[in-house]
């Protein structure tokens, strides 16, 4: 049926389209869940907040009747909770033949409340940007077999999603891996989450301060997953740099040295600065700056260095950065290469004149970038996050894009023009 008010029910598995399911993003972690066959999406009837209430295919309003959370199991499966009533979707009255209904029910983790999510052959969908809606500052790595994506949430909370395809993770939902509420020090404004594999440990780091319109409390926070995966659980390390304002950390490993990369300012200008750590989350000795803004591609509304990111090519060492203010459209992406031994040395590294990404192609304050590497480990791609108009900020109209990274024939990284949004990409190789 294609009707509004369609009832959900079970049925023997046959992979057609009434049995198809995609997940549209509502923020906020919630996402609506559209069948493919009618394009409607799945509603708690009447805004009913009983146990037991219909389940229906309905126009999508993207109503918090139609909206949904996707807790995943460690089991596997997972459940799906309505954010207008807050209970679960529940096979009533665990009954086990076609066509029996799904209604809500309060979360009680039973099975009858544990769904799997199975890809459909054949439906893979095409890889195209933005991947995120709502996606500022994002970091990606592949590992184990998939995608780990995480943005910047504003709130409390550090989230992750992940899928098999890069394509994928444009409806996976998002899982809270870590979350400061009621810790005064680090509550407020989570940003610019990171994370990386140190020694066969995955660490992430993120920015986050004790307010969330007073921002000069901002500092770099350190947490160590206690598995082999970047979805944690995770544990509070530390606060490297606890008695100084501090954002956007990345780290790069040199000579054997582990260091890490931030941004500050100094007098009128933000800048990139790099201090060298014993371990993930303790410094050592003081930080010392790498870059300045010195072009004037560098100084559209502010004077700003941040959000730098390693990328190792060809025994060579490169670290790109966002340059300008991220209220205007000008925000843009630039590259150093480390041309010297001592990355704590400034006249060690070489800055490119000129940007290595800017606003094209409808896309407009393009920056925030890092790396990652294809399944096979053949490819660099770039993350980064772009607007649609140029009248947009630093809020939540930034999306989440990707694009392939080449080298021209002196090795250098060349980004392109950023890829149109809706245009088709070759996924990356070994996908």
């Amino acid at each position: 049926m294609s009707a509004n008010g369609a009832l959900l029910q079970q049925w023997d598995r046959w992979d057609g389209e009434s049995q198809q399911f995609r997940f549209l993003d509502s923020g906020d972690g919630y996402y609506r869940i559209q069948v493919r066959h009618s394009g409607m999406v799945l509603d708690v009837y009447g805004w009913d907040a009983e146990n037991g209430a219909d389940i229906v295919q309905w126009d999508d309003l993207d109503a918090e009747n139609q909206q949904w959370q996707v807790r995943e199991n460690s089991d596997g499966t997972v459940t799906f909770l309505n954010r207008f009533s807050g209970k679960a979707l529940d096979l009533y009255d665990f009954a086990t033949e076609p066509g029996a209904r799904i209604s809500q029910h309060t979360d009680n983790g039973a099975a009858v409340q544990r769904w799997q999510l199975l890809p459909v052959h054949g439906a893979a969908a095409a890889l195209a940007n933005p991947i995120r809606t709502n996606g500022a500052d994002p970091w990606l790595q592949h590992w184990d077999g998939h995608y780990y994506l995480s943005t910047t949430t504003w709130d409390s909370t550090v989230i992750m999603r992940r899928a098999t395809t890069l394509a994928g993770l444009s409806s996976a939902p998002d899982q809270v891996v870590w979350d400061d509420v009621g810790v005064p020090s680090r509550c407020c404004s989570h940003w610019a989450p990171k994370f990386h594999r140190i020694d066969g440990t995955w660490y992430l780091k993120y920015t986050s301060g004790n307010s969330q319109t007073n921002l000069d409390g901002q500092k770099i926070h350190v947490l160590r997953s206690q598995s082999d995966t970047p979805m944690g659980p995770y544990e509070f390390m530390g606060t490297p740099m606890p008695d100084r304002w501090n954002i956007d950390s990345s780290y790069l490993e040199h000579g054997g040295r582990l260091y890490m990369l931030f941004s500050e300012w100094i007098g009128p200008d933000q800048t990139n600065r790099i201090v060298e750590m014993s371990n993930p989350w303790t410094t050592v000795g003081q930080p010392a700056t790498f870059s300045t803004p010195t072009h004037s591609w560098e100084t559209q509304g502010a004077r700003v260095n941040e959000g730098a990111a390693v990328l190792k090519h060809g025994g060579r060492t490169f670290v790109s950065y966002s340059a300008s203010s991220c209220n205007t459209p000008d925000y843009t992406i630039g590259l150093l290469e480390l041309t010297g031994s001592d990355p704590m040395d400034p006249g060690h590294w070489t800055k490119s004149p000129v940007p290595a990404m800017q606003q094209g192609n409808g896309v407009y304050g393009t920056g925030h970038n890092g790396f990652f590497k294809s399944p096979d480990g053949t490819e660099d791609w770039t993350i980064y996050h772009g607007n649609t108009s140029a009248s947009h900020g630093c809020g939540d109209t930034r999306q989440t894009r990707v694009q392939k990274v080449s080298y021209d024939a002196t090795g250098w990284p060349v980004y392109g023009a950023p890829v149109p949004s809706g245009q088709a990409m070759t996924p990356p190789s070994g996908e």
